[in-house]
């Protein structure tokens, strides 16, 4: 009798494995442009390592890191499911740019985030927008010919998949992010371009960023 009823109970268990198949949600790699992008750079700068130079570095251990934070992006949009969130520790409100995935074509908009808050994982949080004056660690401002880039807003992208946590250190008062960032780019190089605010403005607003 024992036996009978360990046998139906490795058959019912067996059929709920058979029927009830877990779903998994395709990854971000299969939804987004950028991981072919992320894939093909990778590539390319996987080649150059005996020189670096010839793909704008100037040591190999300058290229190396570029690598290492390439395979980490590729790791990320590989391994998740979301798109990218934004989470504001910093202790002040952060303006961050996101769009709807189902409108990836569509403009970015400008949001502001509340301190302790992250962006709703249904939308794309894209990056971050750092005022004239506020400083990342291990984020400089883009070198260029045109010396008035000194003092512009930068717009801090990250990758698709991304679970981007913004702290300020209470030594340095530099914002430290969790993730390598996809590029950082000043205002007068995206369209539309940046607009010009300061932190006290961007604490001034209410925040209004989609949240969960």
């Amino acid at each position: 009798m024992r036996i009978f009823k360990a046998i139906l109970v490795f058959l019912f268990l067996l059929v709920n494995l058979v029927i009830a198949q877990p779903s998994f949600a395709d990854p971000i790699a299969e939804k987004s442009p950028e991981y072919a992008q992320i894939t093909q750079q990778l590539s390319q700068l996987s080649q150059s390592r005996s020189n670096p130079s010839a793909v704008g570095y100037n040591t190999a251990e300058e290229l190396q890191q570029k690598i290492s934070d390439l395979q980490f992006q590729k790791y990320v949009m590989e391994t998740t499911e979301d798109w990218g969130v934004c989470r504001n520790e910093t202790g002040r409100t952060l303006a961050v740019y996101a769009h709807k995935p189902s409108k990836y074509s569509s403009v970015n908009t400008l949001f502001y985030l509340g301190n302790g808050k992250k962006t709703d994982d249904e939308w794309d949080c894209d990056g971050i927008y750092l005022p004239s004056g506020v400083n990342v660690a291990g984020i400089s401002v883009p070198s260029g010919e045109n010396q008035d880039q000194e003092g512009q807003p930068l717009f801090v992208k990250i990758v698709d998949g991304t679970q981007l946590v913004a702290r300020t250190n209470p030594l340095t008062g530099e914002i430290e992010l969790n993730a390598p960032p996809a590029g950082v780019f000043l205002a007068g190089e995206l369209n539309p371009a940046l607009p010009n605010l300061s932190q006290a403005q961007i604490d001034a607003q209410v925040p209004n960023a989609p949240i969960d």
